[in-house]
């Protein structure tokens, strides 16, 4: 039985619009992954042609609209049960499954290709990786078998600043592992923040998230856990030399505020305010980590400015 016959919309399908395969591609995720590996490309040693440097940065925008319209394609039948995604293309009939496979599949292998062919092979094949792991690692591994599908997974949203680094310099460098890493450890945070107040969204599709599996209580404790250890790995990057001062303060400043509202999530427990400590975690994680490799970026631009 296909995903589309299994949410029961077949009869249901309209003429999709662009607007439809835009949103196939989740561009709020696509934004972050694409900002993050710019990021990391004006970090770089060495430089591109403008030209290439931005082939680079649609690539991997491709790739992630890719893995995204993939990832709707194979979840179609619970995101048709979640609140969070039941106005999804798929599940509202506006797209069929064949058609979001189609167009996943054309762009996945068109952005690897393309970047490659024209920049480079390593960041072509981290992109490669990127998309395989997933989609066929995370989505359809890990995501309903496992409560560690987000830790094990989330390494999937943590390449794009190693596909940044590899467009400008051919290769990884520590550097860039280190961004992957911070990415890697804000993850779990960010996305168990979310389970905590959309946990019956999950329990009642059957993904084991973590607050399903284990209780709210363990989720708040396993947040807390990663959170201090992620505030200062954040800040390492100004001791490597790949932030500045600036960086220095925005990663301790915000990092505070972040171990805060952790904690606050640890002890807050009942009711509302319990959900919504978890909901302020949860927007204020992106915040943060939108502003740590926003802070690289401007210091990463001045310093090519004034060499």
């Amino acid at each position: 039985m296909s995903i589309q016959s299994e949410i029961g919309q077949a009869d249901l399908v309209m003429e999709p619009s662009v607007g439809d395969f835009i949103q196939l591609m989740k561009p709020r995720v696509m934004a972050l992954v694409v900002f993050t590996a710019l990021a990391a490309m004006l970090a770089a040693p060495g430089h591109i042609n403008p030209v290439l440097g931005m082939i680079g940065i649609i690539c991997i925008a491709v790739g992630a609209g890719a893995s995204g319209a993939l990832n709707m394609w194979y979840d179609a039948d619970i995101d048709a049960r979640m609140a969070r995604t039941a106005a999804r293309p798929l599940p509202r009939g506006r797209v069929t499954a064949d058609e979001a496979l189609s167009f996943g599949g054309v762009l996945s292998v068109g952005s690897v290709v393309t970047l490659g062919v024209l920049v480079n092979w390593t960041a072509g094949a981290l992109l490669a990786l990127t998309i395989a792991y997933y989609i066929f690692v995370y989505t359809m591994w890990l995501k309903r078998r496992t409560p560690q599908n987000i830790v094990i997974g989330g390494a999937a949203g943590a390449f794009p600043p190693m596909i940044g680094w590899a467009v400008v310099t051919g290769g990884i460098g520590l550097p860039s592992l280190l961004l992957f890493l911070i990415i890697f450890m804000w993850t779990p945070p960010h996305f168990w923040a979310l389970a905590l107040y959309r946990c019956r969204d999950y329990e009642r599709v059957g993904v084991p998230m973590l607050p399903v599996v284990a209780g709210p209580d363990a989720t708040r404790r396993q947040i807390l856990i990663y959170s201090i250890l992620l505030v200062p790995l954040a800040v390492v990057p100004y001791f490597v030399g790949l932030g500045g001062l600036a960086y220095l303060g925005v990663s301790v400043v915000l990092g505070v505020v972040f171990l805060a509202l952790a904690f606050r999530v640890y002890v807050t427990r009942e009711g509302r305010e319990a959900d919504t400590a978890a909901r302020r975690l949860f927007l204020f994680s992106i915040l943060y980590l939108y502003a740590l490799f926003a802070t690289l970026f401007v210091e990463a631009l001045f310093h090519r400015l004034m060499a």
